[in-house]
């Protein structure tokens, strides 16, 4: 009886042994567990090299950066050629990233007709509702969401600057009409120039070696150019400043990247901004705590007219120090 009670001791020793061996490594893997963070692939997509869709970008990272999420980037840019834009798109589903951020509207076009499953957040988007990208600003697509480079009175803003300070009669626009979103501008443009009784001269090019041409073509037709976000021209701008600055040609452009390049003045604000208000809804979609469909489409925060002394002066106009009643001057750093 003695020797049953021993073994049975024994038996129970070891089993409460095994036991608790078992829970120490059961209590490590949770451990573990939990001290392992998931990090997330996004794929990001930019149409084109400028300085606005590169400080876009660097907002959008960095405010990932700043919410704790750990991300791995696959970071595409399609030099301003629409076929890439597909092929990128193409690439980050067959590689099943966890988000998309599409940079400017060709990019976000290109990534919802790729897919209706994966998280889209775009960026530099001027008009979302008519390129098809949303429903509307409060009721965004299933997978898709992001913010806007179109406050409604930015354009305003600088082209009452150029009748009623540069007294300009002509006015003179730079575009690719195969982006839907300079169309949407350039008929926004229009609309104003004509309400303040002058006449807007339209150019059109296809890719950035026709910029320089477009830009000569209007020399001695116009009193001021104007150039929308276009990525087209916008990537090629030095050819328009360099045309603006040997003709004598006040130049103005939708965004302030591009006016501290050498333009006279933008109303607009800084597209780092817009990129950071982009990567903070790519974290709350990240961190499951929204999905794209529950997130408003965004305009920007701030909006202000800035006013490059320097581009004014080369391109024929003399600075008055009353403007600054009507926006900031820039002062190159």
């Amino acid at each position: 009886m003695k020797k049953k009670v021993k073994g049975l001791s024994l038996a129970l020793a070891g089993m409460l042994l095994l036991a608790g061996c078992g829970s120490k490594e059961s209590s490590s893997g949770d451990e573990k567990k939990q001290d392992t963070k998931k990090e997330f692939t996004v794929g990001i997509s930019q149409f084109a090299p400028h300085p606005s869709l590169d400080a876009a970008t660097k907002g959008f990272r960095e405010a990932l950066a700043d919410k704790g999420i750990t991300v791995k980037f696959d970071e595409q840019n399609a030099q301003a050629d629409q076929n890439n834009t597909q092929t990128i798109a193409k690439n980050f589903v067959g590689d099943k990233v966890d988000l998309i951020f599409a940079n400017a509207t060709p990019s976000a076009i290109a990534a919802l007709n790729a897919t209706k499953d994966i998280p889209i957040i775009f960026t530099s988007v001027t008009d979302p509702v008519g390129a098809g990208l949303v429903e509307a600003f409060d009721k965004p697509g299933k997978n898709i969401t992001g913010t806007t480079d179109n406050h409604p009175d930015a354009t305003k803003k600088t082209i009452d600057f150029i009748t009623d300070e540069v007294k300009a009669k002509n006015v003179g626009v730079i575009y690719n009409a195969g982006e839907q979103n300079s169309v949407v501008q350039v008929d926004e443009v229009k609309k104003l120039v004509e309400q303040k009784g002058a006449k807007l001269v339209e150019v059109s090019v296809a890719n950035t070696s026709e910029v320089k041409q477009a830009s000569e073509s209007l020399v001695g037709r116009v009193d001021a150019i104007y150039v929308p976000t276009d990525n087209t021209v916008v990537t090629a701008l030095d050819a328009v400043i360099a045309v603006a600055n040997n003709k004598k040609i006040p130049l103005f452009v939708g965004e302030l990247d591009s006016m501290k390049k050498g333009a006279v003045a933008a109303s607009g604000f800084d597209y780092y901004d817009i990129g950071y208000q982009s990567g903070e809804m790519a974290a709350e979609i990240l961190n499951g705590n929204k999905k794209a469909s529950d997130i408003p489409v965004e305009l920007p925060k701030s909006l202000k007219l800035v006013i490059n002394k320097k581009a004014a002066e080369a391109q024929g106009l003399t600075v008055k120090e009353e403007w600054s009643s009507l926006g900031e001057f820039y002062e190159e750093k």
